[in-house]
C-alpha cells in the first residue's frame, strides 16, 4: 500500500483571498514504511509575501522570486504522487490550496476522500486534548528540534512518524536503510519477494509408534468411509 504523506507551505489561509501555495514537501510510505522517495519543491506564488506568512516559514520574496510557478510543476506533482492516498495535518486546508492551482492550471483535481486527516484522528483518539503537529511530537516523544520554522519536507517527514503512531505504533524498523526498504518494496511489486520453501530435508515424525498404532486402531473402527483411510 502506496501512501503520501504531504505538506504545504501558502502566503496565507485562504486561495479565494489571492494566497497561494509556496512550497509543497511530500514523503513516500509503502506498506507504513519509509521508501527514502520524496517530492520537495518551492513555487513562485506570483505575488507579495504578507509580513505575517513569512514570519512562520521565512519564505521571502526574494528568495522565491527564481522558484517556478505552480502551473509549471503541477504536472510533475500528479505524477508523483499518482493515484496513492494522501496523508495531511489538517486536510481541509491543504486540499482546498492544492485544487485551487491545479484547477487554476487546468489539471485534475484531488477528490477530498483522497486524503487522510491525521487532524482528525488526533482529536477522534484524544478528544479535549492539543491536536497540533508539534502537542502530537511531544506526545509520542517525536524529534522534532529541527523545527525551528515551518517547512514542507520537514514537516511532512515528522508527520509520517506521527502519523505512524496514531495508527498504532511506529514499527521497530523504521529508520532502517531506506536503500533495503526500497528494494523489499520493489521485491513485492514485481513477484521476487521472499517466499517459504519447502524444507530439503522433512523433519522426522515426532509421534511414537504407540501412538500411531492407536490411532490406526481408532481409524478403524469408523468404517471404509473415514477421511483418515484415504491414502494420497
Amino acid at each position: 500500500m502506496r501512501e503520501i504523506v504531504l505538506d504545504t507551505e501558502t502566503t496565507g489561509f485562504d486561495p479565494a483571498e489571492g494566497h497561494r501555495i509556496v512550497e509543497i514537501g511530500a514523503v513516500e510510505l509503502f506498506n507504513h514504511l519509509p521508501t527514502g522517495r520524496t517530492y520537495h519543491q518551492y513555487i513562485n506564488p506570483e505575488r507579495p509575501m504578507p509580513k505575517e506568512a513569512f514570519e512562520v516559514h521565512g519564505l521571502g520574496d526574494d528568495f522565491l522570486r527564481d522558484k517556478p510557478v505552480f502551473a509549471a510543476i503541477g504536472a510533475a506533482f500528479l505524477e508523483f504522487i499518482a493515484d496513492s492516498q494522501l496523508v495531511i495535518h489538517n486536510a481541509a486546508f491543504d486540499m482546498r490550496f492544492l485544487n485551487f492551482e491545479l484547477q487554476r492550471c487546468g489539471l485534475s483535481v484531488l477528490p477530498a476522500a483522497r486524503a487522510t486527516d491525521t487532524l482528525m484522528i488526533s482529536r477522534q483518539k484524544f478528544p479535549g486534548s492539543p491536536a497540533s503537529l508539534d502537542a502530537l511530537c511531544r506526545r509520542f516523544g517525536v524529534d522534532n528540534s529541527a523545527r525551528e520554522k515551518h517547512g514542507a519536507l520537514l514537516d511532512s517527514e515528522i508527520l509520517a512518524e506521527v502519523y505512524l503512531e496514531l495508527i498504532g505504533g511506529r514499527q521497530p524498523d523504521f529508520a532502517l536503510n531506506t536503500v533495503a526498504q526500497t528494494r523489499s518494496r520493489d521485491d513485492a511489486m514485481n513477484g521476487t519477494a521472499w517466499r517459504p520453501r519447502p524444507r530439503p530435508e522433512p523433519l522426522s515424525p515426532r509421534i511414537t509408534p504407540t501412538e500411531a498404532a492407536a490411532h490406526e486402531a481408532f481409524v478403524a473402527k469408523l468404517g471404509d468411509t473415514a477421511i483418515w483411510v484415504k491414502r494420497v
